[in-house]
């Protein structure tokens, strides 16, 4: 169980992070509101909080972090974007979350 609570936890973290990233994004490319830096800096800040909150050695959850945000950023691409991942997004996602799992669930003394 402790898995899956980490793999949520990780995924949340995630989209803190990017909407704190795209909300910036919007602003400096689509014209949009300033006011997006608002809730953007506040989405940022929700990311920080939510990665201090894993147990693990916080090089290793970054590290590990780094696989799940690559699996949320192309999902984003997909469903936000609209634009599909190609094989080769999708095999560097499962090469990524791979990784992430080896990081995070390895057996350790």
């Amino acid at each position: 169980m402790p898995e899956i609570k980490t793999l949520l936890l990780f995924l949340v973290t995630a989209v803190a992070e990017i909407v704190g990233c795209y909300l910036p994004y919007l602003w400096l490319k689509e014209d949009k509101s300033a006011w997006l830096l608002v809730p953007a800096a506040l989405s940022l800040a929700t990311f920080a909080w939510l990665l201090s909150l894993h147990p693990a050695a916080a090089g290793r959850v970054y590290a590990a972090y780094g696989g799940v945000y690559i699996f949320v950023a192309i999902f984003w691409l997909w469903i936000v974007d609209g634009i599909r991942p190609s094989v080769w997004d999708i095999v560097g996602t499962l090469v990524a979350l791979s990784g992430m799992a080896i990081i995070m669930f390895a057996p350790r003394t």
